[in-house]
C-alpha cells in the first residue's frame, strides 16, 4: 500500500513490556474514543500527528479490527511511538512526514474509517529545551521537524518588518504588533528564546498570556501550522468514504476557527450565492454531517491532571457518501 521507502515498520524485536517513561499526556482521549465510536470497526485509522502514539494505542486496544497509519514528522517521537505500540506490530505503520504530504500519497481506494489531527506541539517539545519552545531556552528553533531548513533563528533575525509585522498580528493576534517587530529589528542579532522573551519584557509583554501569543506567532510561521492544517482537511476529503469520522483538536483560536467553517462547508446542502434567489445548485452538495454542535474540552478531572488541555477543543464530522 506505501512504499517500503516512506514505510517504517514497527519493530517486533523492541519487548513491548518494557516500562516507556511517556512524555506527553493525550488530550482528551476519553473525548476522542467516543467520538470514534461510529466509525466502521474496520479498515484503517489515520493518526494524523502520531506524536508518543497515545491515542493511537487506544484506539487499537478498542477497536481490535482496525488497522493503523501513523504519520508524523517529528522523528523523535515516531520512534517512542514505534516502541510503544510494538504489540500492535501486525496492525500498524509509521509514515515520518508531514501528514499534508503523506495523506496526498495514499491511495483513494483506501478503506478509511477514521481520521485523527491533534494539532499542537507535545510536551515533551515543549519541555525538551534543546527543542526551544520555550520562553526559559538557550535555543532559538521552535521547529517540530529538525529536518526542515526554516527556524525561529531565520524567522527573527531575516525577516522584513513588514513579514514581522504580518505574522505577530495576523497569527499571535497581538494589538503591538508594530512595537514587537521594532524591538526586534533593533535587537538583531538575536541568539536564544530567552533573549526574544527579554527583548519582549522591554516593551511591556511580560505575562505568560502576551509572551505566549508572540512564541506562537513565530511557531506556527516556522511550522507553516495553519496551511498544514487546511491541507490535512482537503486531504481528509479526498480519503474520506461513507461513514469515516474525522476528528480535530486545536489549540487556539486561529486553528478552531478553521475547522468550524470547514465543518459548516461540508455540511452545506445548498451552496448557491447567498444573494441567489432560490436554489440552483441542486441543494445536493452535503458531504456528511457534524458531530459536535459545540466543541468539547477537558473535563476538570483532565484539568487536574493535565493542565494543558485547558486550551484543547475537539470537533468531529462525519462523512456520508451516496
Amino acid at each position: 500500500m506505501i512504499k517500503n521507502s516512506e514505510k517504517l515498520k514497527s519493530d517486533a524485536s523492541l519487548d513491548a513490556g518494557n516500562e516507556l517513561n511517556i512524555p506527553h499526556i493525550p488530550v482528551l482521549l476519553n473525548e476522542t474514543l467516543e467520538l470514534f465510536d461510529d466509525m466502521p470497526k474496520n479498515g484503517y485509522f489515520i493518526d494524523c500527528t502520531l506524536g508518543f502514539g497515545g491515542h493511537s494505542e487506544a484506539i487499537l486496544e478498542k477497536f481490535p479490527e482496525i488497522k493503523l497509519i501513523g504519520i508524523d514528522q517529528d522523528a523523535e517521537a515516531m520512534n517512542f511511538a514505534k516502541k510503544r505500540l510494538s504489540k500492535f506490530s501486525d496492525r500498524v505503520e509509521f509514515i515520518n512526514k508531514r501528514a499534508s504530504e503523506a495523506l496526498k500519497e495514499l491511495p483513494k481506494d483506501l478503506p478509511v474509517a477514521g481520521i485523527l489531527a491533534d494539532i499542537g506541539v507535545s510536551s515533551y517539545q515543549l519541555d525538551n529545551p534543546e527543542r526551544g519552545f520555550t520562553f526559559e531556552s538557550d535555543e532559538l528553533d521552535m521547529r517540530m521537524n529538525k529536518n526542515q531548513e526554516l527556524s525561529a533563528r531565520e524567522v527573527l533575525n531575516y525577516y522584513s518588518r513588514e513579514d514581522l509585522e504580518r505574522i505577530f498580528r495576523d497569527y499571535g493576534e497581538c494589538r503591538r504588533y508594530k512595537k514587537v517587530a521594532n524591538a526586534i529589528i533593533s535587537k538583531r542579532p538575536i541568539k536564544s528564546n530567552r533573549e526574544f522573551a527579554d527583548i519582549l519584557g522591554h516593551i511591556g509583554l511580560k505575562d505568560k498570556k502576551a509572551l505566549a501569543k508572540v512564541f506562537q506567532a513565530v511557531r506556527i510561521e516556522v511550522n507553516n501550522e495553519l496551511n498544514e492544517l487546511e491541507k490535512i482537511l482537503e486531504n481528509s476529503e479526498f480519503l474520506a468514504k461513507n461513514g469515516t469520522i474525522l476528528g480535530i483538536i486545536t489549540f487556539h483560536s486561529l486553528e478552531d476557527r478553521i475547522v468550524k467553517n470547514r465543518f459548516k462547508q461540508w455540511s452545506k446542502k445548498c451552496i448557491c450565492p447567498p444573494e441567489a434567489i432560490k436554489c440552483e445548485c441542486g441543494g445536493n452538495h452535503q458531504l456528511g454531517k457534524i458531530l459536535t454542535k459545540k466543541p468539547l474540552t477537558a473535563s476538570k478531572e483532565e484539568l487536574k491532571t493535565n493542565p494543558r488541555s485547558r486550551s484543547a477543543k475537539l470537533r468531529g464530522f462525519k462523512f456520508i457518501r451516496g
